[in-house]
């Protein structure tokens, strides 16, 4: 079984988009708010209150807050590096050049 290696300095090499991977470590915490939900026998009360709202109600809009913030700092601590980013621009903008014929 042989692999085709391409040279450092190939053409062809530096107009492919560069590689993505979404196996982040990062990626463990979305599941945070997902289990905090499942737990319920902590949040099952009445008490304490907040203004007339029982426990179970504000805290569900916490676990929405909760969510969102999870979401957020997984997606800034994974999206690519502003390079990476004009590398795939750039290898979608020659896609559609080479579809439509262009040079």
């Amino acid at each position: 079984m042989s692999t085709t290696m391409t040279p450092p300095g190939d053409p062809a090499a530096e107009q492919v988009a560069p590689q993505r991977s979404d196996r982040s470590p990062w990626h463990w915490l979305l599941l945070v708010p997902i289990v905090v939900v499942l737990l319920v026998p902590l949040y099952n009360k009445v008490d304490p209150m907040l203004g007339s709202w029982p426990l179970f109600y504000w805290l569900q809009l916490a676990f929405v807050a909760l969510g969102v913030a999870t979401t957020a700092l997984v997606y800034r601590m994974t999206r690519r590096s502003p390079a990476d980013r004009q590398a795939a621009r750039d290898a979608i903008s020659r896609g559609a050049a080479d579809r439509n014929g262009e040079v």
